[in-house]
């Protein structure tokens, strides 16, 4: 049976860290951008909101940097192995995050079949950011059924791997679903749940091994 391997990357892929955290280190603002984490986690920030807060405090933001941030995060180990041997068995993996696009989109050179994250403006920014571009925990629900139909599939053939509140909706309407490094709030509703640093265990715990 072919399956589509849905991942989150906040906290999923990047073991505890973001990828708005480790942009913001290569600036000197963590302190600013931990304020921010928490203002959303707490629900008092959208993602809009926080997309628009983070943007107005990287104004000097540059290809360098992200570049730098994306090769310096903490990644578990083992992620191009599992989305290769994904790729091999015939199946299909990709990657859908509420962090930034020009972030996100890194990640097809690792592998992966798609790669989805909010419509930021290009780096450096030159314009304001479009609230109607930042993806909500319901559009990784919308994202899943538009590649679900792109590669000829349905829900019932997908497997999520998330963290956060932001992945529960998803969790909610595939048959199987792995909490990965997430808190009992997330990790009670997924199908198994894993702690640790390498996807390749994780992997295993949806019934495959690389």
């Amino acid at each position: 049976m072919t399956r589509l391997h849905l991942f989150d990357l906040d906290g999923t892929l990047i073991h505890g860290s973001a990828a708005a955290i480790e942009i913001s280190r290569q600036l000197g603002l963590e302190r600013q951008i931990g304020a921010l984490e928490r203002a959303f986690a707490g629900g008092e920030l959208s993602p809009a909101q926080f997309a628009e807060r983070a943007c107005a405090l990287w104004a000097g933001l540059t290809e360098a940097q992200v570049l730098a941030a994306f090769e310096g995060a903490p990644w578990l180990a083992g992620i191009r192995e599992v989305w290769a041997d994904i790729r091999a068995r015939g199946e299909r993996c990709a990657v859908i995050s509420l962090s930034p696009g020009f972030f996100v989109e890194r990640l097809l050179e690792w592998g992966a079949d798609a790669t989805h994250g909010s419509a930021w403006p290009s780096v450096p920014f030159r314009e304001p950011v479009n609230p109607a571009g930042i993806l909500t925990p319901a559009a990784k629900v919308r994202i899943a059924d538009e590649l679900c139909a792109k590669f000829g599939l349905t829900r019932a053939d997908c497997v999520a791997y998330g963290d956060s509140m932001s992945d529960a909706e998803l969790f909610t309407v595939v048959p199987f679903s792995v909490a990965v490094n997430a808190d009992h709030h997330v990790s009670e509703i997924a199908s198994c749940a894993y702690t640790g640093r390498d996807l390749r265990e994780a992997y295993e715990l949806a019934g495959y091994r690389p």
